[in-house]
């Protein structure tokens, strides 16, 4: 006859494996889900960028992290190198030069003028000695800086530098799946040895028959 304390293993519920799923989906998404309100509420594709590079100090730093607003090509504020009032935009420069950067400028706009119903932006960083070496036409204008957090882009920065950010979020997921089951496994031994500790004592409490 076997033991009543005996633990049998019972397969993990499938419910249990369905929240599991739902909840690693809710963190893999979410993200996912936040840039997109982003964009909507901002009206840009690129919604947030990080600065790589120190063209627009002191203003902005390398490292910083900025948020993003599509603005009509004329409404744009216009400014001058020296003044350093017109509105720092953030542009795709890749085909307007040559060795342009494949990551998004973040420069101030000094200049503007229109050709033809398309407005150009003559661009230049407040810490570069000359302008950029083409207009910017608004089609390559992703939208305009209206804010930032200093220095939190630098995260961003160190991982794709070092190689490491697709590891790392491969080893982040990894260890959250197996947190989640981990979880799920301890619930369901806890409630076996619960049932188990209950049928043990009821045994021990029935009454002896009489021969």
């Amino acid at each position: 006859m076997k033991d009543t304390s005996e633990k049998v293993k019972k397969p993990i519920p499938h419910k249990k494996i369905i929240i599991a799923i739902a909840l690693i989906a809710v963190a893999f998404f979410g993200s996912f889900f936040v840039y997109f309100i982003l964009q909507v509420s901002l009206n840009t594709e690129t919604p947030i960028v990080v600065v790589i590079s120190g063209s627009m100090e002191p203003t902005i730093h390398k490292g910083d992290l900025l948020f993003v607003a599509g603005k009509d090509a004329k409404d744009i504020r216009n400014g001058t190198a020296e003044d350093k009032n017109g509105d720092i935009i953030v542009f795709d420069a890749r085909g307007l030069w040559a060795g342009a950067p494949q990551e998004p400028i973040v420069h101030r706009v000094i200049d503007k003028y229109n050709i033809s119903d398309v407005w150009f932006f003559r661009t230049k960083g407040d810490a570069n000695y000359y302008p950029d070496a083409a207009p910017v036409p608004e089609s390559n204008v992703i939208g305009v800086v209206v804010g930032g957090i200093p220095y939190i882009g630098w995260v961003k920065i160190f991982l794709e530098e070092s190689g490491m950010l697709i590891p790392l979020l491969v080893l982040v997921s990894a260890l959250l799946v197996i947190s989640i089951i981990m979880d799920i496994i301890k619930k369901e031994d806890k409630k076996e040895d619960k049932n188990t500790t209950k049928a043990k004592t009821k045994n021990n409490n029935q009454p002896l028959k009489e021969e």
